[in-house]
Parts: C-alpha cells; sequence; structure tokens
C-alpha cells in the first residue's frame, strides 16, 4: 500500500520539524492544540488510522487496543517506557509496538545528578529563602546540607540511564553501588569501579543515596514499598526520575514527614499529573515536574526515531526499535 495513504495520529504536539516531516511523509492528523486526547477521543482514532503515536501519558490499555480498528498496525510509542501499553494486547491483535530509546540517556542522568546535588545540599530551600527576602546574611551554621563526596550512591536499575549516571557520579567522588536483574559485563562494572548487590534490601540499608532507575512493570511495581523504605538509613536520600509508579507514594510521604529519611528528589509520581497533597508540604524534598528527558535536542531525537519507525514500518520492513513484549 503507498505510505502516502497511511493514516498517522498524533496524540500531542511534537516539535514543528516532526511534525512537518510526518506531514510530507504520511496522512497525518496532528493535535495543535496539545491538549490530552480523551479515552473516547484515542479509541475514535486508533478505529480510523494506520498507525498511531501516543505518548507515555496516553493509557494504551488492552479495552483500548479491543476497540482499535483492523487499519490499525503500528503504535509507534513518542518515548522510552511502555508500561503504558498493553503489548500482550497488542500483540494477540498483532499490531506492532515501538518506542524511542537511547536518546535521552544524558539528558535523564544529568537530571538525576542534579538532584542528587540539590536535595543534600538544600538548593531549592536557598533559592526560596533569597527570593523571599528573607536572607540575613552568611552564618556558620545556617542552610547546612550534607556533603556528597565520599558518600555511597545506590543505583537500582543499570541499563543505560543507570550506567550513564555512575559515570557523572564518579566525577563527584560517589562510591558506585549497584542493583540490577544480573550484573553488567565485567568491563563496564571496572569501568565505573561499581559494587554489584545481587540483594536489593541488603544494598538499601547501606546507601547514603538511591537512585530509581528502573523501568515500571509488574515485578518493579512499588519496589520501594514501605517495607524498604524502612530499610534506609536517616541520613539517607531517595531520587526517582523512573516512573513515579515505582515508589509507594504514601509510604514515602510518611516516611519523609517523620524524618525517617533525611528527603528525596522526585521527577515523577504514582498518579500524574496529581501530586500528593502531603509532598507539597515538606521542606525536605524537591519536586520536578516530569521534566528529566525535556531537552530541546531529545526531544527532537526521540521525534526522529519515531519518524524513522514509522516510515520503515510502512516500507514493509521491520522498525529498529520494535518492542518484544517478553523483553519486559
Amino acid at each position: 500500500m503507498p505510505q502516502s495513504k497511511k493514516r498517522v495520529v498524533v496524540t500531542r504536539k511534537l516539535p514543528d520539524p516532526v511534525e512537518t516531516r510526518m506531514m510530507e511523509l504520511f496522512s497525518t492528523v496532528l493535535n495543535l492544540s496539545d491538549e490530552p486526547m480523551s479515552r473516547d477521543q484515542l479509541a475514535a482514532a486508533a478505529r480510523d488510522c494506520d498507525v498511531l503515536v501516543p505518548t507515555v501519558t496516553d493509557r494504551i490499555d488492552g479495552s483500548l487496543i479491543e476497540q482499535a480498528g483492523e487499519r490499525l498496525k503500528l503504535i509507534a510509542s513518542f518515548g522510552t517506557g511502555v508500561d503504558h501499553i498493553d503489548l500482550r494486547a497488542a500483540k494477540a491483535r498483532g499490531i506492532t509496538v515501538t518506542n524511542t530509546p537511547g536518546v535521552l540517556t544524558e539528558d535523564t542522568a544529568d537530571m538525576v545528578m542534579a538532584l542528587i546535588l540539590a536535595v543534600p545540599r538544600r538548593l531549592v530551600e536557598g533559592n526560596a529563602l533569597i527570593t523571599s527576602g528573607k536572607w540575613t546574611g552568611w552564618a556558620p551554621t545556617r542552610m547546612l546540607g550534607h556533603r556528597i563526596h565520599g558518600k555511597r550512591l545506590g543505583i537500582v536499575g543499570m541499563g543505560r540511564i543507570g550506567q550513564a549516571v555512575a559515570r557523572r557520579a564518579r566525577g563527584f567522588g560517589l562510591s558506585v553501588h549497584y542493583h540490577n536483574r544480573k550484573p553488567v559485563h565485567a568491563d563496564i562494572e571496572n569501568e565505573l569501579e561499581a559494587t554489584y548487590w545481587d540483594n536489593l534490601d541488603q544494598m538499601v540499608g547501606r546507601m547514603d543515596i538511591l537512585s530509581l532507575n528502573c523501568p515500571h512493570t509488574p515485578a518493579t511495581y512499588h519496589l520501594m514499598n514501605r517495607r524498604r523504605l524502612a530499610l534506609m538509613q536517616p541520613h539517607a536520600y531517595v531520587v526517582n526520575t523512573a516512573r513515579g509508579e515505582v515508589v509507594d507514594q504514601e509510604a514515602l510521604v510518611e516516611a519523609l514527614k517523620e524524618r525517617r529519611i533525611a528527603g528525596a528528589g522526585l521527577d515523577v509520581y504514582e498518579h500524574e499529573p496529581e501530586v500528593a497533597s502531603g509532598l507539597l508540604d515538606l521542606d525536605n524534598v524537591v519536586l520536578l515536574p516530569h521534566m528529566g528527558s525535556a531537552t530541546i535536542e531529545g526531544r527532537q531525537d526521540m521525534g526522529d526515531k519515531v519518524i524513522i519507525n514509522v516510515k520503515t514500518f510502512v516500507d514493509g520492513h521491520t522498525p529498529p526499535d520494535r518492542v518484544i513484549e517478553t523483553m519486559f
């Protein structure tokens, strides 16, 4: 079938160059308002397109996939995570799923390090003190935070992003530890001077800073639950730039309120865009609006990957970023 006849529906506004190229290559329906599509709108789009281009905030579950028309053969997600898509249901319907891996690694790792610095050193509190006009000058015991150099960093999920975080952490003098489904290659472990922990509980209880960099899967849902948060040391910090569902948000709020852990840096939340009111009232957290990958360059690269995946698919070939359900 000529690719000019392929109907592609994009659920959110993408960078202008990406949308322009998609209009050139396909019969593309854009979302110019950038308002999130309702479930009914998503279902209608899935019934009347060959390719759906959703984002990580669009829930493409089994029920919605069942409503899809026979035309829908590709879900080309604009994002790395695929926990918003029912991969089994898509496979059962013969629908290919692709994502955009690799291009956000450095951007996300930069944000992890920013949070690792911001929370212990109280950067946001310091900025608020200045902007409130309440700063009265330097004093020996005011705005004291914790030193980063020499501390132990535990990385949960040593994939591309975890390894990029480890490289940055070494530059700040942090001791790198990690938990993964299996150890990384010995060459990588040696390069990063990283210590592997097979037992997550044991690692959690011995780290000064915990960075969550694993995908959200059934196995990682509430990985940091009430029991594991209780294992953390009182002076320890947790940083989450992965997925909000990896942490039991209610248990985290309790631990922070009761000062059972020192603080947290969060870029993702369990019920986005809602942020638990308990978090908003705390002074030992830094809260960001899911912006870990939000760079102009990163968004452009993501769009380019989507285009390559769609173009390859409509030309009758296997897309380079096809997601295999069994991988997750």
